[in-house]
């Protein structure tokens, strides 16, 4: 083989090299709001009971390197949308608990980790709520990129949850009657690709 013909090669797979990483950029997803429900789990009279609501107004995106293998989140949660699926107890959460007036949003924003199989498996991040922003890590149950079926757009979804202590937020109520501080949030996403 020729000294010419070596540098050819060589340039060849170097340029190949180049572009590969020129297409290899993060790509964002918009939250689909229709499809993201925020849901939790509170404790009701220390034991008694367990109460299960959702957040039914979302906003926020998703931007994710596959071959970088990263990415971040962000996910507003609308607190004045709240549904426990009773009246009464939606508006005691929105105006004794949560104090949706000064604190209308939270706010869950992270980075994608440890990824297996090209996927995370986990989100290291914070969440903003009732005034106060704390360090919340989330475990992804799964993450899942696909074409949707009508559309044919890339939509990726997720399920990812943590446990969190609501009097680390300031949120106290009914703490001194026995109820239990801890609260199980779901983030349950789904996002379409934006184009470029």
């Amino acid at each position: 083989m020729s000294t010419t013909t070596l540098r050819r090669i060589i340039l060849f797979i170097a340029s190949s090299c180049v572009a590969s990483f020129a297409i290899a950029e993060p790509v964002t997803y918009e939250v689909e709001p229709t499809h993201t429900f925020p849901t939790f789990e509170t404790d009701h009279w220390g034991g008694l009971s367990i109460w299960r609501g959702k957040i039914n107004k979302t906003s926020g995106s998703i931007v994710f390197d596959r071959e970088a293998q990263s990415g971040d989140i962000e996910v507003v949660m609308d607190m004045a949308s709240i549904d426990f699926g009773y009246d009464p107890m939606n508006e005691r959460a929105i105006n004794d608990v949560l104090h949706v007036a000064e604190f209308p949003t939270a706010t869950y924003t992270g980075t994608l980790a440890d990824f297996a199989d090209g996927n995370p498996t986990a989100v290291e991040g914070t969440l903003s709520m009732h005034g106060v922003t704390k360090a919340l890590n989330l475990s992804i149950d799964r993450f899942k990129c696909q074409p949707h079926h009508r559309t044919k757009v890339e939509v990726c979804g997720a399920d990812a949850s943590a446990t969190l202590n609501r009097a680390d937020y300031g949120i106290d109520y009914d703490l001194a009657n026995g109820f239990f501080p801890e609260v199980m949030l779901r983030i349950t996403v789904e996002a379409h690709r934006q184009e470029s």
